[in-house]
């Protein structure tokens, strides 16, 4: 089985890995980036976090989503890359889809009743704007009556906010906490 010579020189390797994350187009697996490695997906997981290290406090960082990795620039560096890249300021999300999108990121996947219940309100135009901006994507269906879409973030929602992963996310504040 390929992916098993794990004796490959590991600054060489982290040299090819860091090659391959930079010319490829949006996330990779760690089973791709293995296969091609010709080493085990332990072995590229412990390279790219050695990457991790090495990136910090520098203008890149590994955004993970899953088991899918892939190369960005710091958040940082965020207005001064759009301003070099002459795009406009990055508009503002509406409070509406500020809440959908907080509610999605802590349940996902989620239905847009199971959004508009927590709201209290109808979610569809904020939904529709997040999935244009394609910070939401349709992640299957619920297997229920009527087999609602369920909602999930996407990498694009990870680097708007300028997170790693969804682990970094802040955790929720619980009911009884606020009251004291």
């Amino acid at each position: 089985m390929a992916g098993q010579n794990d004796l490959i020189e590991e600054p060489e390797a982290a040299a090819l890995l860091e090659s391959m994350l930079f010319v490829a187009s949006g996330p990779v697996s760690l089973q791709r980036l293995a296969r091609t490695l010709d080493v085990s997906p332990e072995v590229v997981r412990g390279l790219l976090r050695a990457l991790e290290a090495e990136y910090a406090g520098r203008g890149l960082r590994l955004q993970w989503s899953g088991n899918e990795v892939q190369l960005t620039t710091a958040p940082e560096a965020a207005a001064v890359v759009e301003r070099f890249l002459g795009l406009e300021t990055t508009s503002r999300l509406s409070q509406a889809a500020l809440e959908v999108l907080a509610i999605v990121a802590y349940m996902q996947p989620a239905t847009r009743p199971e959004i508009d219940d927590i709201r209290g309100v109808n979610s569809d135009g904020a939904l529709r704007t997040l999935l244009s901006r394609g910070l939401l994507e349709e992640v299957g269906r619920r297997e229920t009556p009527g087999r609602p879409i369920l909602y999930g973030t996407t990498p694009d929602f990870l680097q708007y906010f300028g997170l790693g992963s969804l682990q970094e996310l802040p955790p929720l504040a619980r009911e009884d906490e606020e009251e004291e």
